[in-house]
């Protein structure tokens, strides 16, 4: 049995408080941290805990038929991250939200938040969505903003955020022999979805460094 004496525990800590100061106790205690208590960041919203939301995306005129379901596809994502990482959220199911943009004319957010009954509404102006780089190659590029509106305090604006722009992969290209447009189209748009979905929970910053291998 090895026995652990005071002064040997003293002499440990001194060997440690010599070698922070030697490498540099900054960078070291920073790793630790990083360690114990993870990589991940707060949300830049978090009044989503406990609410009634739905999700609502609004392309362009000019995108609406050229990428007619990528709307939708965004939304639906979207509202299954929210429900996946967001405490206590109730996320109006995109189908009852997809059923009342199909047979009502409206033209705000809180509209469709006020007959859904939500709480809070987040609204996706959808403003440039392309898939190609050329007509051999596949590379994302997405235009959007987010408006948060709390429909229970007259459709105020809560929260706002234009993105910059999209895109996926960030650093390269993938030949269009490897994927049918349709398979490419869904990876961007899971992509897309993150991007946006992660300013209403704790998200790790440093998983956007790997979209670049992802497609590989």
């Amino acid at each position: 049995m090895i026995r652990f004496s005071l002064g040997r525990g003293i002499v440990l800590v001194l060997v440690a408080i010599s070698l922070l100061s030697a490498v540099g106790c900054r960078s070291i205690l920073t790793t630790a941290m990083y360690l114990i208590r993870g990589t991940e960041v707060e949300p830049d919203f978090k009044g989503m805990k406990g609410k009634r939301v739905a999700v609502v995306c609004r392309p362009l005129v000019s995108l609406q038929y050229r990428n007619a379901n990528v709307a939708h596809e965004l939304a639906e994502r979207i509202t299954i991250l929210l429900q996946q990482r967001v405490p206590k959220i109730k996320t109006i199911d995109q189908r009852e939200v997809a059923k009342w943009l199909d047979e009502n004319t409206w033209e705000e957010y809180v509209e469709v938040g006020q007959a859904l009954k939500a709480d809070l509404v987040v609204g996706i102006d959808l403003e440039g969505f392309n898939i190609y780089q050329g007509q051999t190659l596949y590379q994302g590029k997405a235009n959007v903003a987010v408006r948060v509106y709390d429909c229970q305090d007259e459709g105020k604006v809560v929260y706002e955020k234009i993105l910059p722009q999209v895109v996926y992969p960030p650093n390269s290209a993938v030949p269009t022999s490897e994927r049918t447009e349709a398979q490419f189209r869904r990876e961007f748009v899971a992509v897309l979805a993150e991007q946006i979905a992660r300013h209403f929970y704790a998200h790790d910053p440093y998983e956007d460094m790997a979209l670049d291998a992802t497609t590989l």
